[in-house]
């Protein structure tokens, strides 16, 4: 999916059963602009501009991550970060994320960096659904 047009997110809420509020447009586009996993803080703090309080947004988030329109993650720091899910666009696959231990900073690293999806882990079959990686960024 490249286009990302309100249209496109209306009719992506409605195909999950959810209403196409204001709301979860501004919430899906906001993410689909994003390059990087977001929280509900930072959410909120740039749909506060368009009337939408941080109760709406935290219910919103849920609703989405219900619906499998956004993906949940919890990248070692105790917050949860929303991105979009795929719907067939690469740049919304799976993939790893990497966390300054400084500043906290998230980055998401390229897939094709870590291509094995199946890996052997003490005799037993294991399938990758998330990897984080933990250093130092450039900026720290």
């Amino acid at each position: 999916m490249n286009d990302f047009s309100p249209a496109v997110m209306k009719t992506l809420l409605k195909q999950a059963g959810l209403r196409a509020t204001p709301a979860r447009i501004a919430t899906l586009t906001l993410l689909s602009q994003s390059s990087k996993p977001l929280s509900h803080a930072e959410v909120s703090a740039e749909l506060k501009n368009l009337g939408v309080d941080k109760t709406t947004v935290y219910r919103n988030l849920n609703d989405l991550v219900g619906a499998n329109l956004l993906r949940r993650a919890e990248l070692g720091d105790h917050i949860w970060r929303f991105e979009l899910a795929n719907h067939h666009d690469e740049a919304c696959s799976l993939h790893p994320h990497f966390v300054c231990i400084d500043c906290g900073d998230v980055f998401c690293i390229d897939e094709k960096y870590l291509q094995a999806r199946d890996f052997q882990l003490e005799n037993q079959n294991v399938t990758v659904k998330e990897i984080l990686v933990r250093g130092h960024c450039n900026n720290c």
